[in-house]
């Protein structure tokens, strides 16, 4: 019963499984990619909230020349 309504007789497709795989490679492909990048916005967002003013040292502001 199972075999008929898969539609085929025997073992399974070689096309079937090559495609199975190589889907499986490719989502794998992705994961990583994603985990890369979120990793890399992370040390760009970190980045960017530091205050490169922050280490300069100014007593009081002078006013501006008019």
């Amino acid at each position: 019963m199972a075999k008929a309504l898969l539609g085929y007789v025997g073992g399974s497709d070689p096309r079937l499984i090559a495609e199975m795989r190589r889907l499986q490679q490719r989502v794998q492909d992705l994961e990583s990619e994603l985990v890369r990048i979120q990793a890399e916005n992370d040390s760009l967002a970190a980045a960017a909230s530091h205050d490169p003013f922050e280490s300069i040292d100014v007593p009081q502001a002078e006013p501006a020349l008019t």
